[in-house]
């Protein structure tokens, strides 16, 4: 029985089909799979500005496998779009509005399965969340990624405008540059060149095992991939066949072979809010100690953008997740009998990828970086840990002391920076910008970039309770947890307090013995929420960013 025979089948189901015959259902595709497509189009995300002839793709393999498609529309922002305002505060909250339009349509509609359609920061996850949610037959299929731009001749991305902008502030760079590098860095659609959030997001959908092969590397703007669109319209019809489900894929050993691939890869910080999230609705258990464990036995073996001068579009030609798989298989570090939506194992698809490029993937003989490119920090500071990308922090500041010099927004951090208030060996801490304090916990990729840009990257360290863009690289130090909004560490930090950063043996301390912080935790004020809205609902049921930054509920 298929599961859409709860609206065609039967004498009770007349109103339904006299509804469906509406859309333009004919007697023909009455009794065969209907299969709902979770588009993310918009033409406010350069990402799924195209992703309407990707869907068409789509449409064009389920008919042509014997389904009948059904097209619906998600939410999605564009991160860069809303970096540095207002606006970033609705980034990650984004994340559960998609998850949960999805959950409502899937459910109302009763299809026999879904194609996800996503492409950006926050809306892959939250269509991950989304599939482990309903648990129905699912296929991802992104919009894939932006070429890079060039200037001078040198390949360059998104990343690159930010820097732009503190070489500007630094007189490094003047304004007629600053223009030419903004129209070269992002030349076609697509999320944007580099190994930012967005593109490992998309790779670690494939090395979970619920998109097919090239699904993370190949360029938005390749027929290649409408090709990929249409074979994984023609896929859905076998995974429905097979009745496998996303929680069949989603178990601890896959989440374990997506955390190996981003720490070879050198992926985004926000794994460690995505994956555990994802998880989480899946029911499986993934913490950061796992990260730190996983990091341990994996080296980092490629470094792209923005720590590197290679992009999305050099790793595919390199081979691809079907390459960094293979480097895995090598060491023994896949379960290689983890399950996808190819209907063949982890195992089996990494035996078919291949290295074409040992500068882009590098031998296990010669990592860029001696463990995974993500460490979690602990320590008085962050007991439940922080976030930072090793592999994309200069050698000098790998291990740092230094003084605080604290703000309590993006804003006033920024206007510090800008003005020649931070030196060289400085420790800028943001905070009040986790999930709850922020809300939102917002990227702050603009205070990142511009202490990068202006020749600072190797001399000043960042911290924070909010988050850093998957496009920032540095001394940059994000999800402190608990955050300063609910009482953490971090809020008791005052200028001038000495800390002490040691990401080899996975520290982050400050020089305040524990009466100290006790004595100023309890003159602390409590933190009050002023916000209306989503907002105010997300900041009310959001958890710590070590948990994912998940929505939790009393009775939970």
């Amino acid at each position: 029985m298929l599961r859409s025979d709860n609206i065609e089948k039967g004498v009770a189901r007349a109103p339904h089909r006299s509804l469906l015959r509406a859309l333009g259902f004919i007697d023909e595709e009455m009794g065969k799979p209907v299969i709902g497509i979770a588009n993310s189009f918009s033409e406010v995300i350069p990402g799924h500005m195209h992703l309407r002839q990707l869907v068409q793709s789509v449409k064009d393999g389920i008919r042509e496998a014997g389904g009948v498609p059904m097209e619906f529309n998600t939410i999605g922002v564009c991160d860069g779009i809303a970096m540095n305002h207002i606006g970033m505060k609705y980034s990650l909250v984004t994340r559960n509005i998609v998850a949960d339009s999805i959950e409502a349509v899937a459910m109302a509609t009763q299809f026999d399965g879904l194609v996800f359609i996503p492409n950006c920061d926050k809306v892959v996850p939250g269509m991950l969340i989304a599939a482990a949610r309903l648990n129905l037959p699912s296929v991802f299929i992104s919009g894939g990624a932006m070429l890079a731009g060039r200037h001078k001749g040198k390949k360059i991305g998104l990343s690159d405008v930010f820097e732009a902008v503190g070489k500007v502030e630094a007189g490094l760079m003047d304004q007629e540059e600053l223009k030419q590098v903004e129209k070269a860095a992002c030349p076609t659609c697509g999320s944007c060149s580099g190994m930012y959030t967005a593109n490992t997001m998309n790779c670690l959908t494939e090395a979970l095992g619920m998109a097919l092969p090239g699904n993370g590397t190949i360029p938005a703007v390749y027929s290649e991939r409408s090709r990929l669109a249409k074979a994984a319209g023609y896929q859905i019809l076998d995974v429905v066949k097979a009745n496998l489900r996303p929680k069949d894929i989603l178990t601890k050993e896959a989440f374990e072979n997506a955390v190996s691939v981003d720490m070879a890869l050198g992926g985004s910080t926000n794994t460690a809010l995505h994956l555990p999230a994802i998880a989480h609705e899946a029911g499986v258990s993934l913490t950061l100690d796992d990260f730190n464990r996983i990091a341990e036995e994996v080296p980092q073996i490629s470094k792209l953008s923005p720590s590197g001068k290679y992009f999305i579009e050099d790793l595919h030609e390199a081979g691809g997740i079907g390459a960094i798989l293979n480097r895995l298989q090598e060491k023994g570090h896949l379960h290689e009998n983890a399950k996808s939506i190819t209907l063949h194992t982890l195992g089996q698809l990494a035996s078919l990828g291949q290295v074409n490029d040992t500068d882009v993937i590098h031998p296990w003989s010669e990592p860029v970086y001696p463990t995974g490119g993500i460490a979690v920090l602990k320590g008085n500071l962050a007991p439940e840990g922080s976030v930072v990308k090793a592999g994309a922090v200069d050698k000098a500041m790998l291990v740092h002391s230094g003084p605080a010099k604290v703000f309590n927004s993006e804003e006033e951090a920024e206007t510090a920076i800008t003005s020649g208030q931070i030196v060289a060996g400085d420790v800028v801490v943001i905070r009040y910008e986790g999930p709850k304090g922020g809300p939102g916990m917002r990227e702050m990729l603009t205070p990142t970039a511009t202490i990068t840009g202006m020749g600072l990257g190797d001399k000043v360290a960042l911290i924070t309770d909010g988050r850093f863009s998957g496009a920032t690289r540095g001394a940059s130090i994000g999800h402190v947890s608990p955050e300063a909004a609910s009482g953490g560490p971090i809020g008791l930090i005052q200028n001038g307090d000495i800390i002490d950063i040691d990401i080899p043996n996975r520290l982050l301390q400050v020089r305040l013995s524990p009466d100290e912080l006790e004595k100023r935790r309890q003159q602390q004020k409590p933190y009050k929420q002023k916000v209306s809205g989503y907002l105010r609902k997300y900041a009310l049921h959001v958890s710590s960013a070590a948990q994912g930054a998940v929505e939790v509920f009393d009775e939970e």
